[in-house]
């Protein structure tokens, strides 16, 4: 053979061979690029508010076809997520083994199928030896199990903290981090140990988002003696960890009850105005092929879920505390500034604020005795006063007035 041919025959080798060795060992993710995931609170829908254990390929597919549909992906939805029970088992290789007999076509098909509809897939998996339901955790596996995602196309990993078997919380959830920058795709981390140790305090870098509450519950005001809490408790719960909440890191009030149990209309708009107010991620748990108006309503009200998704990313402080009666504030990117009121109480709140008593400092000097702002009421879509004058309204039980200030020229 003549040296030129020899020199080819090399080179092609050497490239087939350098493909084949690029595909075992992906390019990991940078640092920067794995903290710019999230850079606005998640959107999507999560199965097990509604669904529980009874997950399968053809409910995930029909949940996504219904986001697509419905009006919910162009809300900004986008991560459709399968929680606990799709998993049963870890091959001979140590491979975690998707349930057959739900998902016949296998993960990568599943998340292919969602990608083509432009939306993003995402599983669940636990730190401990066993899932919450008793399922394979990923305790020992954490890298195996990322590689594993990457190839599926999982866009999304909940990360539970069942069967911890005494682990330290920061540690565990470090490793699987560390494990998805090393399979080199952009997965976001939801780190779910319910508040327990204090993931806001080292959360940031290693998650995008860490639960603060224990499981929600479709109440308003209710606590189990398990640990279900309702719509109250996880806003309480939120209250004051604002400083710690910011583009690629969020506190996560927990998912959305919204359509399910029996919140009336007032506390599911209080539950959806909330979440947005404290920039939690949006999870839905409801059934996506059966909403009726009223839920899809408050699920898709674009005014409302903009300041959630607001770019300057910060978390509403509860500005007045008068019991029953509260006053939350939020500042914008654009110099406005979102203000809830919310009526904790049984009885109505005749509500007439004099927006000149107040100057919310930490919003960017907002001061309504130098300036006007138009307010907007953003669940009637319609501005209905100035800070120039008081504010009269009759808020209903368990329910909120919402509005958007905008400074005028």
């Amino acid at each position: 053979m003549k040296p030129i041919y020899r020199i080819l025959l090399m080179a092609a080798l050497w490239g087939c061979c350098a493909g084949v060795f690029a595909q075992e060992k992906p390019q990991p993710l940078s640092d920067s690029l794995y903290r710019s995931l999230a850079a606005t609170p998640p959107m999507g829908w999560n199965s097990w508010n509604k669904f529980g254990c009874n997950v399968s390929e053809k409910l995930i597919l029909e949940m996504a076809e219904a986001m697509a549909a419905s009006g919910m992906a162009d809300a900004g939805y986008e991560y459709i997520v399968i929680d606990d029970c799709w998993q049963v088992d870890r091959d001979a290789d140590g491979n975690i083994v998707p349930d057959p007999e739900r998902f016949p076509s296998g993960m990568k098909y599943l998340a292919d199928q969602i990608h083509q509809l432009g939306l993003k897939f995402g599983v669940y998996s636990c730190a401990g030896s066993y899932t919450c339901q008793g399922r394979p955790g990923s305790k020992g596996h954490q890298f195996q199990d990322a590689l594993q995602y990457a190839k599926w196309g999982v866009d999304y990993l909940k990360y539970d903290w069942c069967s911890n078997d005494g682990q330290n919380a920061r540690a565990a959830y470090q490793t699987m981090s560390e494990a998805i920058k090393a399979s080199g795709r952009p997965i976001v981390l939801s780190i779910c140990e319910w508040g327990e140790n204090k993931p806001w305090e080292w959360g940031e870098g290693i998650g995008h988002l860490w639960r603060v509450t224990p499981d929600i519950r479709a109440c308003y005001d209710c606590v189990f003696d398990w640990g279900g809490v309702g719509v109250l408790q996880c806003i309480d719960a939120d209250a004051e960890l604002y400083p710690f909440a910011g583009p690629g890191h969020w506190n996560d009030a927990e998912m959305l009850e919204v359509g399910n149990g029996e919140l009336s209309w007032d506390e599911s708009v209080t539950h959806f105005s909330m979440w947005c107010m404290l920039a939690a991620p949006l999870m839905s748990g409801n059934d996506l092929r059966e909403m009726d108006y009223k839920t899809l309503q408050i699920l898709t009200n674009k005014e409302v879920i903009a300041v959630n998704q607001d770019p300057l990313g910060r978390q509403a402080i509860r500005f007045m505390d008068m019991g029953d009666r509260e006053i939350w504030a939020k500042p914008l990117a654009d110099g406005e500034i979102a203000v809830c009121f919310m009526n904790r109480g049984r009885d109505e709140w005749k509500l007439d604020y004099n927006w000149r008593d107040q100057t919310m400092y930490f919003a960017r000097d907002v001061n309504f005795r130098k300036w006007n702002y138009s307010v907007r009421d953003l669940w009637q879509h319609k501005v209905i006063g100035n800070t120039k004058d008081r504010l009269k309204a009759v808020i209903p039980a368990h329910g909120v007035l919402m509005v958007r200030l905008a400074k005028e020229s």
